[in-house]
Order: structure tokens, then sequence, then C-alpha cells
């Protein structure tokens, strides 16, 4: 069996860090670990239950850096505010020298040494200390990079300084500058990181501290976390619903926008569930708690959206094998850059302040945060337009859909039928007690024709035993007397004399093989289906629908939505064979139990957040509204993310590519490929989260 952990790094300067975590973890047997660096998290699937999570922490700290398990409360972070602050101010006084005319040197040399002495060895001595674990655990990070150049510039000036060595120029200006530059980087890096977790934060602070419970000596405020299931909650107008449960008295328009994105406010009577974070918009209500803490809808959500926002997409692994191998390249540019600079200028200085410009600037922390940063920004963005991604993976595919396959009844339609005609075939069998017969045996089906039956139904209901449901044909059983009951479709049940033309469903009743009659169920298309249909289309996705209902009613909903291509009496199996039988990328949209086959036949599957537990576990994408219209959203999100992981690839290798051989032949000295150097990481972080600003075309927030 496979158990998974969450851990919360920290200690990371770059890709190659992450990399490197990897590996170490993953060189365990039994081991599969993802660690993602813009969301400082490593997510591990265990094979071998021996290995504990104990033990992959004190691993990862023998590495040099810092683990927790993700659910335990974080530790207050560092002030990085102050080591920067410093920096600046002791490297503020070397930077007068930059700009004068032909390095002129306007503080003495030992006041120079002063005040780059604690810049460089103790604001700086994070980088020796990540360099000295990266070289250890046999690999090279940004801290190799950073503590190789700064310390290559304050020795040649320690070293003319100390041997009085006057017609030499110092550079304690450049060592000093870049630490403090990269330092600036990093908590600028820092701070747009989060902005790109933000989704969590925010879902998180929409929960109430406390609520209001009913208890024999009256109304009393508890915590959320001292809640239980059962407990009886009363909550008021314009207040927050502090858990998951069923109105059990009042009534009252609750807003569940910030679940499923849908802003108009929905009406909760008794027996409606209700869920935690969403809002009383008026009226009051009683709650029985059904699922409080950590088992509500809203902390599976932010589950869901943490592990998808730490998992890696594929287009993610070109960066991941370049980061590997990045910085012992970069190493050996440098020693040929110094090499050629001697040659060429004769100086093993300028040779040297070449080279170190070269180890500076070519950091690979942009390309480490390019795709990292945009997935997590998109998959919290969808969050909170109620698309949930399973993962990176399902983001990225979603964006290459060509067909979309959907079923009928819940997708299309309302999922909302109506019984409209009941037709006996039996004289001693009345449409009542026909009913009754279909509703007695459809009480143990989660269809949504079952419930229209049921809803239908007037009489008291029959027991029933041995209970089976067919997925694609219908339900059986047995009454009291032995008899078996049949209810589905009429080629599984029961076929009418005359084959049904008009645009009903058929449920064909029978008995020990007899037919006894049918009835005729209608189910209205969704306002939103034939826009959402029409907006697929425009972005050049073909629609088709299947579905297992008679051909005049596949017809119909196919004309009203305009859908081009259906096909009716399908299978469950049917649905898989056909979209296995597509040579293109194929997406299916359902919300029953017989839609897992095809949902999980397809290569990115959509599963409407009302459907079954079934359906929702065996797709990538779970839509909170039941709307297809959701489904062109989460294709548009995803095709926008993609875009910005490859703009930020674009910007990542193009500033390498142009900055390394600027460096090396002169045209960038030490501190400008330091501010260049952080200025990259800031600005592939800041254009991830201008998705913060996209917008569904079809559902209002």
């Amino acid at each position: 069996m496979t158990t998974e952990i969450q851990l919360r790094l920290g200690g990371m300067t770059c890709a190659a860090c992450a990399a490197r975590i990897e590996k170490i973890l993953n060189r365990q047997a039994g081991v599969a670990a993802e660690v993602n660096f813009a969301t400082e998290t490593a997510h591990i699937s265990r094979s071998d239950t021996t290995i504990t999570a104990e033990s992959l922490i004190a691993t990862i700290s023998r590495a040099g850096f810092t683990a927790e398990l993700a659910s335990t409360p974080a530790a207050a972070e560092k002030d990085e505010r102050w080591p920067l602050l410093i920096a600046a101010l002791l490297s503020l006084p070397l930077m007068a020298s930059m700009f004068s005319t032909d390095h002129a040197e306007l503080l003495p040399r030992w006041l120079q040494m002063l005040l780059a002495t604690p810049v460089q060895f103790i604001l700086g001595w994070r980088f020796y200390r990540g360099a000295f674990f990266a070289l250890k655990n046999g690999g090279a990070n940004m801290d190799v990079l950073v503590a190789l150049g700064t310390s290559m510039a304050y020795g040649l000036s320690a070293s003319v300084t100390l041997l009085g060595l006057h017609e030499q120029h110092v550079y304690f200006e450049a060592s000093a500058v870049i630490i403090t530059l990269v330092l600036a980087g990093k908590w600028l890096e820092s701070r747009a990181k989060k902005k790109t977790s933000g989704a969590i934060s925010e879902l998180l602070k929409l929960q109430p501290k406390t609520a209001r419970v009913e208890t024999a000596e009256g109304l009393i405020d508890v915590a959320i976390g001292q809640l239980k299931p059962g407990d009886i909650v009363i909550v008021r107008h314009g207040e927050v619903i502090p858990v998951d449960g069923v109105v059990i008295e009042g009534q009252a328009a609750v807003d569940e926008s910030m679940l499923t994105g849908e802003s108009l406010p929905v009406e909760k009577n008794i027996d409606s569930k209700v869920f935690a974070a969403t809002k009383n918009s008026s009226g009051m209500l009683k709650i029985r708690a059904s699922s409080v803490g950590s088992k509500t809808q809203l902390a599976e959500i932010v589950r869901l959206v943490a592990h998808a926002q730490g998992s890696k997409a594929p287009i993610q692994r070109l960066a991941d094998q370049i980061s590997g191998i990045f910085v012992p390249i970069v190493a050996a540019i440098a020693v040929l850059t110094f090499l050629g600079s001697f040659w060429y200028w004769d100086s093993a200085v300028t040779a040297l302040i070449h080279a170190v410009a070269v180890l500076v600037i070519a950091c690979p922390c942009a390309l480490g945060l390019a795709t990292p940063t945009a997935i997590s920004v998109g998959i919290g963005r969808a969050a909170k337009q109620g698309i949930l991604f399973r993962n990176a993976t399902a983001l990225e595919h979603a964006g290459k859909i060509e067909m979309l396959v959907v079923d009928k009844t819940g997708t299309l339609t309302t999922g909302q039928a109506k019984v409209v005609e009941i037709i006996s075939l039996q004289s001693d069998i009345s449409k009542d007690e026909l009913l009754q017969l279909a509703a007695s045996l459809e009480q143990g089906s989660e269809h949504p024709l079952a419930h229209a039956i049921l809803a239908a139904n007037t009489l008291p209901l029959l027991p029933v035993s041995d209970f089976v449901a067919v997925p694609g044909q219908g339900v059986m059983g047995k009454l009291g007397d032995g008899s078996e009951i049949k209810a589905g479709i009429p080629s599984w049940a029961g076929e009418m004399p005359e084959k049904n033309t008009q645009p009903y469903t058929l449920v064909s009743i029978a008995k020990n093989g007899l037919l006894l009659g049918q009835l005729a169920l209608a189910d209205t298309l969704r306002a939103s289906s034939a826009e959402a249909v029409k907006r697929l289309h425009k972005m050049g996705i073909e629609v088709v629908m299947l579905t297992g209902d008679q051909p005049a009613t596949a017809a119909a909903i196919a004309k009203a939505s305009g859908i081009r291509q259906h096909q009716a009496l399908m299978r469950p199996q049917d649905k898989a064979a056909f979209i296995q039988q597509q040579n293109k990328v194929v997406a299916m949209v359902g919300d029953g139990v017989n839609d897992a086959p095809a949902l999980a036949a397809a290569g990115v599957s959509f599963a409407m957040g009302a459907g079954s537990d079934v359906a929702i576990e065996a797709a990538d994408i779970t839509l909170l509204h039941n709307d297809l219209l959701a489904v062109s959203d989460a294709i548009a999100l995803s095709r926008a993310t993609i875009k910005k992981i490859r703009q930020n690839l674009f910007f990542a290798f193009f500033y390498n590519t142009l900055g390394i051989p600027m460096a090396a032949i002169g045209l960038l000295n030490p501190v400008l490929a330091g501010a260049a150097m952080a200025l990259s990481s800031v600005s592939v972080v800041s254009n991830s989260l201008l998705l913060r600003r996209w917008r569904s075309a079809g559902i209002s927030e």
C-alpha cells in the first residue's frame, strides 16, 4: 500500500537545491518524491512503511535544509529585512566609488575592507553554508556561484590591500553590493512567491473562528476546533456557516460563491445541505453538523489545491534537467572566461572580474521559478472559480484538448427530470402502483432519473432486497414475495410494443420478465449549455454527446445545445471504447457512476461537483459549478497558464543566453550582473502573478 507525506521545506535558494533534495529522497527504496521550489514543499509517496516521516526529515537535514510535516503549524518565519537593511547600510558607502570616474577610491582601503568584511562573512555566511552542503552532497547550486564569485572579488581586494599594492584596483564594493543585491532579490522573490500561493490562505480566512451551538443550557459560542458531528449550530443573517451540515429548521439564501464562484445566492430549506465558509445572506438557519474541521468540503478543497500547487507539470522536466547541470557548466564557462580574458587583455585582475560577473549573473533561479510559480497562481485562480485541478499535469493537458465528450443527463441538462407520463400495460396494476413499484426499486440508486421517480411517488415505498445497479442499464431487486423487479432502459428491462419516437426518456418496469409498463421522463437543457458549446467550438474543440438515452431524446437535446455529433443508447463501456478509438486528445465530462469508465479512458476528465463520488474520484478536474461553461473556463485558464510558463521559460533562457556572453566579454561588471540576476527572478514571478487578473468569460464572480 502506498502512503503519502507532505513536507514543508526551508533553506532552498534555487532550483538546483530542489533538484538535489528530490534526488536524495528518491535514492531511498520505495520512495517517489516531487520537490517544488516555488511552494517550498515536498510531496512524497512511499511503498515501504518502515520509512518514516522522521527519517525523511533527518535525511533532508543532513543535506543542509530544514523540513517539517506540512500538517504541523508553520514556525514563525525569520524576518529577512534586517540582514538586508544592515547589508545595504554597510554597502552604501562602498558604492560611492562606482559612480566616480575611473573607479576613483573615495574611501581609504582599510575602511572599505572594514565595511565589506561583515557583509561577506557574516551576512553572506548563508551562501558559504549552502555551498558547503551542496558540494558535500555532490551537487552545485546558486550558493556555490555567489560564494565563489564574491570570494574571488573580496580575496583579490583583500590581498591588494594587505600587500600594499597601490597600483592595483580593489573591488570591495563589488563583493558587498553583489551580496546585498542577492539578499534583496531573495527577499523580493520570497514576497512574490507568497502571493502565488495566496489562494490557500484566502480560502482558510473564510472560515469563522467560533460557532453558536445549541445546548441544553442554551446557546454558547464554541471554538471551531471543538465542534463535533451532530452539534446543532445556529447561523443568523450575515454570518458565515462554520460547518458542513443539513438544515433542520429555517429558510435562508446562502452565498456559496467562495465554493462555486456562482454569484447568485442559493435558497436553503429544511433538508438542504450547507457548507462551511459559505455566507447566510438572509434569514436564520438551524443546522445539524455532519462534517467539521478538517472533514469539511472547504478543508478538502484546500488539500486539493495545496497538493496540485505542489505538483509538477510535464513542461517543467526540461527546466529541471537543465537546472541539474547548469551550475557546473557555468563554472566551466567562468574558467574559460578567465583564461580567454587573461590572454586577450593580459591582466589577471580584468580576467578575474569578468569571471566573477559570469558566476554572478548565471543563477538558475529564474529557470527554476518559471513553471511552478505560474502553476501555483493558475491552480489558485481556478480554485476561486470553482475549478479544482487534481495536479499540474491535468492543468497542462487541459489546454491541449481537441475533442470534448459529454454525457447528457446532469451535464447538458439540469438532471432534474420529471415524470410526465405513466403508461400501464397490465390491467391489474394502476399507474400509481406502477410508479410505487419503480420508486421502491429506485430508492437505492443515485441516478438523477431515480430522484425524479421518487419525487413523483405519493405511496409508501415497498421493501426491496438484493438490490443491484447495472451501470448504463438500470436497477433490479426482489420484493418481499420473492418477485424479481427490473427498472431501466427498454432494451434491458423490457421493450414497448411500439418504439418511442418522442423526446422523452423511457424507464421500463418489469416483474419476473413481464413488462408492466413504462414511465416517460423529460429533462430540461441547462440555460448555459448552448452558450458553452458555442464557446468550445470557437476554441477549436469538437463537442460530442454520448448518452444511454433513446435516440429521439438524444437528438432533441443535441439540436437544442448546438452539438453536431451525438450517439444514443451508449453503455458505459461503449463510451469508453469511443474515446479510446479517437486519434486526438479527448476529454470527457460526466457526473454519474456510469460515466466512470469513460472518465478513466479520457486523456483529461471533468466531473461535475454535484456528481457521484465515483465520478469525482475518477476525474482529473472537478467542477464545483454544475455548468458546462466551467469546462471552457478550465480550458481557457489552462491555456493562459501554459502561455505564461512559455513566456517565463523564454525570458529565463533569453536572460542567460544574453547575459553570460555579455559578462564574459566585459560588457557587464559584477555589480550590474548581480542586479540583473536578482531582477530576473522577480520578473519571472511577477509575470506569473499577472494570472491573478484572469477573468472567466462565462461565470461571474
